[in-house]
């Protein structure tokens, strides 16, 4: 493909012998609770750069990097600056073809649920090897008895380990956070901004206006019993002087003149 050509003005080569999915269920409940929470949150509250405003976040969906060549189906991945081809039930666009899409994703992420997945040697080097930006090992467990959380980018032709975890290139970071997801406590993989705030699901953000708007409630409300309180003052210091005002009238004094 030169500079000049989109994806579209590529002739798409012959694929009638893909395989695009086999109906093989692979997943377990926490894997795809993760992976829905990651693919949630961005389509739900995160702004892809103005410079690249669209943006493609799935969950085993396969990558198809060459005809000849069998796909990798990672557990998440996120691809700037593409979309979702509106005939998608079309076999070429069912799944992620690079020739399709013109660019491989710039965000893998696997999540680690045993020892068989590859996922520190042959998948990195496979992403590596599809030119994928940044490669994200999520591994709750320690099945892999190292870190939690191993982000890498790529460097060259190879991936070089991050010490933090901003990817400057999409502009999102990653964060373990511990905290409630669908009534399930754990802790969980997370996008942040750059300040280590989350990216919300629309359920929280709900939430969070839900109590941004309580609290406004509870401030108004306390606004108002000060101002009750400081008018019920007002009125007991005026029924105060009537009385002293009375009370002076009863001795034949006038009020007004005592306090010339």
């Amino acid at each position: 493909m030169s500079e000049h050509d989109s994806p579209s003005d590529v002739v798409s080569p012959d694929i009638g012998h893909i395989i695009t999915e086999d109906d093989t269920p692979v997943d377990n409940f926490a894997s795809e609770k993760v992976q829905r929470l990651l693919v949630e949150s961005l389509y739900d509250s995160w702004s892809a750069p103005v410079s690249l405003p669209t943006f493609l976040a799935a969950a085993n969906v396969a990558l198809f990097y060459a005809v000849k060549k069998p796909p990798l189906v990672p557990d998440v991945f996120l691809s700037l600056d593409v979309t979702v081809a509106e005939d998608w039930w079309q076999r070429r666009n069912r799944s992620y073809f690079f020739w399709e899409f013109g660019k491989p994703p710039e965000v893998i992420i696997e999540i680690v649920s045993n020892t068989e997945g590859g996922e520190l040697d042959k998948k990195l080097h496979e992403y590596a090897r599809m030119r994928v930006l940044y490669y994200v090992v999520f591994d709750p467990i320690q099945q892999l008895k190292q870190s939690v959380l191993q982000v890498f980018e790529l460097q060259g032709t190879s991936y070089v380990p991050m010490t933090k975890y901003w990817l400057e290139g999409v502009g999102l970071g990653l964060t373990i956070w511990q905290g409630v997801f669908e009534c399930r406590q754990d802790v969980w993989l997370r996008w942040c901004d750059r300040d280590g705030n989350i990216i919300s699901t629309g359920t929280e953000r709900a939430e969070q206006e839900r109590q941004r708007a309580e609290q406004e409630h509870q401030r108004a409300e306390q606004e108002r019993q000060r101002a009750e309180q400081a008018e019920a003052q007002l009125e007991q210091e005026r029924q105060r002087a009537e009385r002293l005002a009375k009370q002076l009238r009863a001795l034949n004094t006038d009020p007004n003149k005592s306090l010339e």
